[in-house]
């Protein structure tokens, strides 16, 4: 997967931010401070701009692991609340992890997510059950592992990606919120699916489309 894959990718999520701003936004109502949606959507957009002003006759040619520096240092500049900070960490872990790599493979791809998860853990002290975009990235990166390790074409890899972590979003509903905003509320966030394992599903989605889109 080549740089080409990951612009698709940011873009793609981009879009699917947009499409979903308004049904984040209200999973964030019931339980936060009703901006996830809009936050990530202003997030992205800005995003999208960074990526159509990469001069392509710069010096240093544009990696992935680029991409995802420029795309989480636009993050945390544009997007308030913890989804800036978090998902900031997120893509910055991963593109450092990617490093000047021209092309990604499977395993390098799961090595970077896997930093990402770990950056996240770190800044946000979630694990899983806390009902927060740790149980949906936790049980992507473990399930995309485990098909790697068995062989599983990038296809199969990256919807077993894409389904797990869809999955666990689901199954923060009945979970009770241990940390962030939510955790305020005790019993009362139960019933609700946390937004940002919503918002996280929804961009490894985006991940699982590009990279097949790319073959």
């Amino acid at each position: 997967m080549d740089a080409e894959v990951f612009r698709a990718w940011i873009t793609s999520a981009a879009r699917v931010i947009e499409a979903n701003r308004d049904h984040l936004t209200q999973l964030d109502a019931a339980i936060g401070d009703a901006d996830h949606g809009i936050n990530l959507d202003r997030g992205f957009a800005a995003v999208v701009g960074a990526l159509r002003a990469l001069d392509p006759a710069a010096a240093a040619p544009t990696t992935p692991g680029r991409i995802l520096l420029l795309t989480g240092n636009t993050i945390i500049a544009k997007v308030g609340g913890a989804a800036g900070p978090l998902y900031g960490m997120a893509f910055r872990r991963a593109g450092k992890s990617l490093a000047d790599a021209a092309d990604v493979d499977l395993p390098a791809l799961s090595a970077a997510l896997d930093a990402a998860l770990a950056g996240v853990q770190q800044l946000g002290a979630a694990v899983e059950g806390d009902k927060t975009m740790v149980d949906a990235l936790a049980a992507a990166t473990r399930a995309f592992s485990k098909a790697i390790a068995e062989g599983a074409s990038t296809d199969d890899a990256l919807s077993a990606l894409a389904a797990a972590a869809s999955a666990a979003a689901i199954a923060t509903i009945p979970m009770q919120a241990r940390k962030g905003r939510a955790s305020y509320l005790g019993p009362r966030s139960v019933g609700h699916e946390d937004p940002g394992a919503a918002s996280t599903a929804l961009i490894l989605g985006a991940l699982r489309d590009a990279a097949q889109a790319g073959q």
